[in-house]
């Protein structure tokens, strides 16, 4: 799965690298983002892209109770296109969630220890993310959120975890982010394990599993072997 990540990269950078039209969202950095929180994402749109916030744990327009968010911070690449409360979003609500940075927990006996992985070049990086609607009927208000594609982990990520995000690269994320792409086949084949001779991983301080934690050293290396 992919339950925290990190967003340090400035505005302009963001803007330069991803070739962004309009910038709605104010983004300061983050070192521990969560579940439940707005989320920076591209939107392509009729006069092109658009970074937007949306909540992170997708509502579906049906549901009749907004806490199944809770539940919906990922989907699954092999089952998004059957799955129902994801199938009929893959081809028209398809949006790219911004990052530099994620976190997994590695098992060691009882203890879980955190590991940040980044690509290897420190550059930002788009998930391959779905969104929908959802008005509140007491006070209709709408609410935009969004949910986290996951895909089985390159072999870096998998000396941590079974699962691990769907990283897009810079011709992926052009073609998810195309709304004349509809066919459910093709934008599967999007949706694989990023190379993992791209990437890299360290582990950081157990206090990023604190949601209320966001200091600057949480995404600093920590030395295992002090323990």
């Amino acid at each position: 799965m992919c339950g925290r990540y990190t967003l340090m990269t400035e505005m302009s950078q963001l803007a330069e690298a991803f070739n962004l039209a309009h910038l709605r969202y104010d983004q300061s950095p983050r070192t521990n983002i969560a579940p439940t929180q707005d989320v920076p994402v591209i939107r392509m749109q009729a006069d092109g892209r658009a970074l937007e916030g949306y909540r992170w744990g997708l509502i579906p327009s049906w549901a009749k109770d907004p806490k199944i968010g809770f539940k919906m911070i990922n989907a699954r690449a092999e089952t998004v296109a059957s799955k129902p409360s994801f199938r009929n979003l893959l081809p028209r609500h398809r949006v790219a969630v911004i990052a530099d940075g994620y976190y997994e927990w590695k098992k060691e006996g009882k203890e879980k220890q955190p590991f940040r992985f980044q690509l290897e070049s420190k550059a930002p990086f788009a998930f391959a993310g779905l969104y929908d609607e959802w008005e509140s009927p007491e006070d209709g208000e709408l609410i935009r959120s969004c949910t986290i594609i996951t895909t089985e982990p390159n072999p870096l990520a998998a000396e941590v975890h079974n699962r691990m995000p769907v990283i897009l690269s810079a011709g992926a994320l052009d073609t998810w982010l195309d709304p004349n792409v509809t066919d459910k086949e093709q934008l599967q084949q999007l949706l694989v394990p990023y190379p993992a001779d791209q990437m890299i991983k360290y582990p950081v301080s157990k206090a990023v599993g604190k949601v209320t934690n966001s200091q600057l050293n949480l995404i600093e290396e920590v030395n295992l072997n002090s323990k």
